[in-house]
């Protein structure tokens, strides 16, 4: 029958899609399937939460301290001593700089909130039913995150106690850590087993660049929160704000969210010094947070992070926005690095095909057969 149709079409009509049409249902097919797959992978995640959250964690943190294990395996250490030793360091650098962050949140928690609320009253008292709703949303703040992460509590540990499930999870992330550390070379040889064909080297390279970029993302990062916290710490300090190390605190908290969290601790921290001290402090609080702000910018950020995350600000705030619609804050922290990640392996994809399509050795080859003469 095929063939009958063939023989009743004229020769040479032309096709019932042109070629640029077949090319874009093509192409648009592609990315229903792709979006589809990263649909059902974001479902997958946030149904087997208990599960991915810790993987994720480690991951981090096998970033964050893989430079140190790489170099005692350097000094001839046993690998598991040294996975060993590494995942002590972790938890007390990662212990101990919660403790402080948590014990400063909390002993000037109540006195933050007391002064946002004494910020609004002055700024009801200037612009009039404008600074109303701000002294209704600072006096209903402790209401509004109740509720907030009550929600966020009860949809995600499902009846599970807070205090267990973060245990739990701590435990977990702790150990995944460790195996990530000591079994990196076997996870690689696992996958140059399992790859298809000939893409074993293709995919180990997007793996080790996606490891990269969160590996950069997460040590310029913390290095950048450091200096951030202390620099607005010292400045607080010095114009005799009260609570400055709760902010401080705020302040190296909020950092690992880029460009949201040091806007939110940044505003805190003048609202603070407004209530305390009035216009004149708080402009001095404002001009500390710009200058912190700029030197953020436009030296730590090219230094630290331009070599290794290279992302535009609109990606990733779209990607905080992501990631917040997902996990809420826990998405908000771990939206970016996966999302550098995914980049770093696309740009090792591109940069292969990119240089396999270049790569034309019979016409770079004056010698090869059919070539014409230079």
């Amino acid at each position: 029958m095929q063939n009958d149709l063939k023989r009743d079409r004229p020769r040479g009509e032309p096709p019932l899609l042109p070629i640029a049409a077949r090319r874009t249902a093509a192409w648009c097919a592609v990315a229903l399937l792709v979006a589809g797959v990263i649909a059902v992978g974001v479902w997958l995640s946030v149904e087997l939460s208990a599960a991915v959250t810790p993987v994720l964690l480690a991951l981090l943190g096998s970033a964050l301290l893989g430079p140190l294990y790489r170099r005692m395996v350097a000094m001839k250490l046993n690998r598991s001593l040294a996975a060993g030793l590494t995942c002590a360091v972790l938890v007390i650098v990662v212990g101990g700089a919660g403790y402080i962050v948590v014990s400063a949140l909390v002993d000037t928690g109540d006195q933050i909130i007391a002064s946002l609320k004494e910020a609004a009253k002055q700024l009801s008292r200037h612009f009039g039913t404008a600074g109303t709703s701000l002294d209704d949303l600072a006096t209903n703040a402790k209401t509004l995150i109740g509720k907030f992460g009550t929600t966020a509590a009860s949809g995600l540990l499902a009846g599970v106690s807070v205090v267990g499930q973060f245990i739990a999870a701590a435990v977990l992330a702790l150990l995944l850590t460790f195996f990530f550390l000591r079994d990196s070379g076997k996870a690689l040889s696992a996958l140059r087993d399992w790859a298809p064909g000939e893409s074993a080297p293709r995919l180990e390279g997007m793996a080790r660049r996606g490891f990269q970029a969160i590996e950069g993302f997460m040590r310029g990062t913390t290095l950048i929160a450091l200096i951030d916290a202390t620099c607005i710490t010292v400045g607080l300090l010095i114009l005799d704000v009260p609570n400055a190390f709760g902010l401080g605190a705020l302040v190296f908290v909020g950092a690992y969210i880029p460009y949201l969290g040091a806007f939110i601790s940044g505003a805190v921290a003048i609202l603070v010094a407004l209530a305390e001290g009035g216009f004149v402090k708080a402009l001095w609080a404002l001009g500390v947070v710009l200058a912190v702000q700029v030197l953020e910018g436009h030296v730590l950020q090219p230094m630290i992070q331009s070599r290794t995350v290279q992302m535009h600000p609109a990606i990733v705030m779209l990607a905080i926005t992501a990631g917040a619609g997902v996990a809420g804050i826990l998405g908000m922290l771990l939206a970016v690095p996966l999302t550098a990640a995914a980049f770093g392996a696309l740009h090792e994809l591109r940069r292969h095909y990119v240089g396999s399509a270049t790569a034309s050795p019979d016409a770079a080859d004056p010698e090869a057969p059919g070539s014409a003469p230079a």
